[in-house]
Formats: C-alpha cells, sequence, structure tokens
C-alpha cells in the first residue's frame, strides 16, 4: 500500500509524468496485497510485539506465582515433585523446569484427564506458590493469538502463512514504487514532506516509514517463516539436503512412533522432529536428582526442561531451547541407568539450522538482550504505523463509493515478470495460489459483473 498517493503520478515529484506499464502492475498488486491483509498485520505486529517481552511480562503478572525469597540451597528436585504428587494425587507429572535465576520457582507440568496445570514450587521450601492453566497462560496465549489468531485450524494457519508472504510481495513492490525517479530532491524519498497537502503528507510518512523500516519488518517475515505449515516444511526439506550428516535426521523424521516434541517441552525448532529415542531396559530406575545431576554434569546451561519418560521404553529428555541459540542442546537420557541415549547440541548443527536457530532467537527478541526487543519492537510497530498511514491515505484518495484500484496497465506482463511471479509461486507455495486466484477472479468473474466493476475501479 505504499505508493497510493500516486494516482495522479504527474503531481508527484519522485514520480516520472507518466508511470510505465510495471509501475502500474506493482501498483496494483500492492494496493490489493495492502487492502485484504492490512487487518491481519495489524494483528501479526501487535500479537509479536507483546510476545517480545513475554517474560518481562510474566514476570508482572504472575509476580506471585514465579518469584521466590532466595534461600541457603535448594531442595532436592524429588522433594518438590513429591510436594506436587502430595498435592495432586491423582495427576501425572509431565515435564520440570528449571530456571537460571536463583529467585525464581520452579514450573512443574502435570495432566490430569487431559488438563495440562502448571504448579510452581518454592524450590527452598518445597511450597506451592500457585497454579495457572497451561493453556491460559500469558506466552500460550499470546502465541496462539500471534500464529493462530486464537481460532487455530489448518484454515487460519495458512492464511497467517499467506500474509506473511504476501507481507514480502508488499515489501517488494512498495520499494519500486517508493524508489525516486527525480534526483532534485530527497524530500518524499528519504524524508517526508512535512508542509505539503493532507494527502501527500500520509503519503511521506507511509512511503518514507516503510522504507527505513523494510530491512528490519523483512528480516521479522523472514525468521517467522520456518513455523509456518507450507513454507516451513520446505525448509525443513532444504534443511535436510543441505545438511545430511545431521544427526538421526533432525529435521525430517523418518517414519517414527513419535518425534520429540510429542514426547517432550521446550525442545529446540532444530531437534522438534527428531525421531524420539528409546531406553533399553536395565535395573533400577533414575530420579529426577540423578537427572539433574547429570544434566550438570554434561554442561547443559539452565534454563532447561526435564521431560519424564513416555511408556517403559521412553526416555528423559534434557532441553534448552530459551537461551542464546548456541547453548540449545537436547540430550536423552535412559530411563533406567542414565546412559546418554544421544546428545544434540548447536554445535552438531549444519550450517543452515545454525542460521535458522539464530534467527528464531532473532524473531523471539532473545538473541542480543535488551536491544534485540527493541529492535523487534520498532520493527513491529513500525509495521502498525506504516499500515495505518496507508490506511487514512486511502481513505482520502478514493472515490466516493470504490475502492480506487489502481488502473490497469494496457500492456501484457513480461515474459520475465512472469517467470519471477512462477519462481515466487514455487517458494512461497501458498502465494503462488494466490496468483491463480486473482488471475481467474480478473479474468472471469469480474468482467460478468458490472457492479462489481465499477466498485473496484
Amino acid at each position: 500500500m505504499q505508493a497510493t498517493a500516486h494516482q495522479l503520478p504527474a503531481k508527484d515529484e519522485n514520480s516520472s509524468k507518466k508511470p510505465n506499464s510495471l509501475y502500474q502492475t506493482f501498483w496494483r498488486w500492492h494496493f490489493y496485497g495492502g487492502i485484504i491483509f492490512a487487518p491481519f498485520l495489524i494483528l501479526l505486529a501487535i500479537s509479536g510485539a507483546l510476545y517480545l517481552y513475554q517474560s518481562e511480562i510474566e514476570t508482572m503478572i504472575y509476580k506471585d506465582k514465579l518469584i521466590v525469597q532466595q534461600g541457603k540451597e535448594a531442595l532436592p528436585l524429588s522433594q518438590q515433585v513429591d510436594a506436587v504428587k502430595r498435592e495432586y494425587p491423582k495427576s501425572e507429572i509431565s515435564s520440570i523446569r528449571l530456571s537460571k535465576e536463583t529467585n525464581r520457582a520452579t514450573l512443574i507440568k502435570i495432566v490430569e484427564d487431559d488438563v495440562v496445570t502448571q504448579v510452581y514450587v518454592n524450590p527452598y521450601t518445597a511450597s506451592i506458590t500457585g497454579t495457572i492453566l497451561n493453556e491460559d497462560h500469558f506466552k500460550n496465549v499470546v502465541a496462539k493469538l500471534h500464529s493462530e489468531w486464537i481460532v487455530g485450524g489448518t484454515f487460519i494457519n495458512r492464511l497467517v502463512e499467506l500474509a506473511a508472504c504476501w507481507t514480502i510481495i508488499i515489501l517488494i513492490t512498495g520499494l519500486y514504487i517508493w524508489w525516486p525517479r527525480n534526483k532534485k530532491t530527497f524530500m518524499g524519498t528519504l524524508f517526508p514532506r512535512l508542509r505539503k497537502n493532507s494527502r501527500m503528507f500520509w503519503r511521506d510518512l507511509h512511503a518514507v516509514s516503510a522504507f527505513w523500516l523494510s530491512l528490519l519488518i523483512l528480516i521479522l517475515i523472514l525468521t517467522g517463516l520456518p513455523w509456518s505449515g507450507v513454507m516451513g516444511e520446505q525448509i525443513n526439506k532444504l534443511a535436510t539436503s543441505a545438511d545430511a550428516d545431521y544427526p538421526t535426521y533432525a529435521f525430517m523424521a523418518p517414519k517414527a512412533e513419535k518425534t520429540t516434541d510429542e514426547v517432550a517441552e521446550d525442545i529446540p525448532w532444530a531437534t522438534e522432529n527428531n525421531p524420539a529415542p528409546a531406553s533399553e531396559k536395565a535395573d533400577g530406575k533414575l530420579s529426577v536428582d540423578q537427572v539433574m545431576y547429570l544434566a550438570q554434569e554434561n554442561k547443559i546451561q539452565k534454563p532447561y526442561t526435564i521431560s519424564m519418560p513416555v511408556g517403559e521404553d521412553g526416555v528423559f529428555t534434557v532441553a534448552s531451547s530459551r537461551d542464546k541459540p548456541e547453548n540449545e542442546a537436547t540430550v536423552y537420557f535412559n530411563q533406567y541407568n542414565g546412559k546418554i541415549v544421544e546428545d544434540i547440541r548447536f554445535s552438531d548443527y549444519g550450517w543452515m539450522a545454525k542460521a535458522i536457530s539464530i534467527g528464531i532467537a532473532l524473531h523471539e527478541g532473545h538473541y542480543f538482550g535488551l536491544a534485540n526487543q527493541l529492535l523487534g519492537t520498532v520493527a513491529a510497530l513500525g509495521l502498525v504505523a506504516i499500515v495505518i498511514f496507508s490506511l487514512i491515505m486511502w481513505k482520502k484518495r478514493k472515490p466516493s463509493g470504490k475502492l480506487g484500484v489502481p488502473k490497469k496497465s494496457d500492456k501484457k506482463l513480461k515474459p520475465w515478470l512472469i517467470v519471477i511471479m512462477i519462481i515466487t509461486g514455487i517458494i512461497m507455495p501458498l502465494a503462488g495460489l494466490s496468483f491463480i486466484f486473482v488471475f481467474l477472479l480478473d479474468k472471469l468473474v469480474i468482467p460478468r459483473f458490472r457492479p462489481l466493476q465499477e466498485y473496484l475501479s
């Protein structure tokens, strides 16, 4: 939506007197993409900005549960687990999360009648400080809002991915429209013309802001795509081929009964699809205290999560994923004798796995601390402002009772542009399907309905 103020290009200092056919085509794509996905982009950006500060917000709203008075020495983990079992005798312990801060409660997740509850335990007294239903926890609510728009389901997931793909297209077409065609002035190109008329004022706020923030927004979008349903799978396949020597097919699991993310909590992205290994039966059985000792001995950095074995052949899974990517670990211990079944660290990842893991840390705002959070905030809230500027500009420009769609170019698409669209459709399949849908709509539906033609003019 970056160039909707160019309805009359001859009056724009930064445009040529007569826009070329490519300009018209890109403007039309930019306009449609912006109008359709504007509300989705606002929702994605605001929920993403909230997620950047989920740790700080949780500390504030769950302070009475999370923060404890630090004692001399923490009690054995088994005593903390026993306290939960006494309070909830019918429940099953699924995981235990240990914080790296010494004044934080231990998080123990329990399952009862398929309901997951987070129980917080003071590690110095073994007293329960509070509980939260897992689905109502702030982090999970915001994550669902961001990736599933609360509604959830495959259709919504694909719609979120389509919005992300079109954001990339909107950015690229917007940069082409913005590109200065008159070298006499930087005003309106690199800096907004604040004294111009109302429409030009909003156009400049939109276009100039979008230019300065385009790289940050693009990074934010690209680093979020590994979680998407369609492109995410393609990224996984590409990572598999690029990192063929990666341990146990960590990206794309072969046919296995269960993957790691189905049996364990807080798993790094790179090992989510790793087939869950099995324990060979032996005498005895590990206690959670012994697992904690093994985690320390094997230099697994806190915060980490101990996931309990699932079934008689299950393993203890110790995973660290919420700190710097370099500290990521997924270590499986035999539940009977404590032998390491498999140990996967960041150093074991292939080059693409490392790059994606760093990208995810950047996306979530915890790669280089507060500065990372602030940059993410600027990108997210800047995107909201850019969309709002464009909607105001469009409202001022469009004729009454009409959508105000930029006119079609009277020339056919250039062959190289068609090739680019095909390549884009291969890289971003959902965007490719939307190209086909719009083409059919433009050729077969709109020409048959005159009122629709008039509204779209």
